[in-house]
């Protein structure tokens, strides 16, 4: 069965920056592009009148910008009787990938509807992209005129070396290879809190030693988790990234260059009182400017 791209659209510019990206990634991959709205928002403090005419008219503009922007595309729309959450999480289950819209730069960020942005991600079990715009600007960040066009590499966070990593690479090199892009995979090590944001340079002896045989040990598990993906994807260009350091900060830094996308994980399960998307994820969600994929992993 062929999954769509699927966007979710609210008439915002957030929203048609995101239908925009998701035209695009449907058309590298050759799949069909899938847009939904919910019709029912999210109740406050009263049950919301809807509007279902206008929900409909607001899904058919949506339609007719990607449709005359993208005209070999496979377009479908759907309007969900439901309240956003529920009806994105469900939309996602058989989506190749659900992309969703985001605002702004900065430290507290809304996301497409309001709150939804972040429960969707947390609950959904295939991968979701959030794509950034500026302003009202309608196009995704890395289209904004001054930004330089998209990037050329997907930036992809590695901390666990096992299942985690396949799934995640699995991700990275099939956009890469879809969009003729390196892929850049970034791990960080060390304990900057003990010595600060860099390597400390007055290590003596034995000390330094073991400081060389942790970075070497580290670099080595890099190339022997890459090795199977570089077999498999010999036309997508590999650049291993090993940094010491915090590993939020060593990946914010890796998406500052020629970033298109960065990829990020999430524990499917995670301990009862656990970050639900882990910090990495939620500097990478709050912080950096190219689309962010968070994929789903089980341990």
């Amino acid at each position: 069965m062929t999954r769509p791209v699927v966007v979710g659209v609210d008439g915002s510019p957030q929203s048609r920056a995101a239908a925009e990206w998701g035209a695009r990634e449907a058309a590298r991959r050759g799949l069909p592009l899938h847009l939904v709205h919910a019709w029912i928002n999210e109740p406050l403090y009263a049950p919301p009148v809807p509007d279902e005419p206008a929900s409909r008219q607001l899904l058919e503009d949506h339609e007719g910008e990607v449709a005359d922007r993208h005209p070999g595309l496979t377009i479908t729309t759907a309007l969900l009787p439901e309240m956003a959450t529920a009806g994105l999480v469900e939309q996602a289950a058989g989506a190749e990938l659900l992309v969703l819209g985001t605002r702004g730069h900065g430290p507290v960020m809304g996301f497409l509807l309001g709150s939804v942005g972040l429960p969707v991600i947390t609950h959904s079990s295939r991968p979701v992209v959030l794509v950034r715009t500026s302003g009202t600007d309608q196009e995704p960040a890395d289209q904004v005129p001054g930004n330089g066009g998209e990037g050329d590499e997907i930036v992809v966070g590695l901390k666990d070396l096992g299942q985690p990593a396949a799934t995640l690479l699995e991700f990275a090199f099939t956009s890469a290879s879809a969009r003729g892009a390196a892929v850049r995979a970034v791990r960080a090590w060390g304990a900057p809190s003990l010595f600060g944001a860099n390597p400390p340079e007055n290590l003596e002896g034995d000390e330094r030693d073991r400081h060389l045989d942790l970075e070497t040990r580290h670099a080595e598990e890099l190339v022997t988790v890459l090795a199977p993906w570089r077999q498999r994807y010999p036309g997508v260009p590999v650049i291993e990234h090993l940094r010491y350091g915090n590993a939020a900060e060593v990946l914010l830094d890796a998406t500052a260059g020629q970033a298109a996308l960065v990829v990020t994980g999430r524990r499917v399960r995670r301990p009862l009182l656990a970050m639900r998307a882990g910090p990495v994820t939620h500097a990478a969600v709050h912080h950096a400017r190219p689309p962010v994929a968070v994929v789903p992993h089980e341990d």
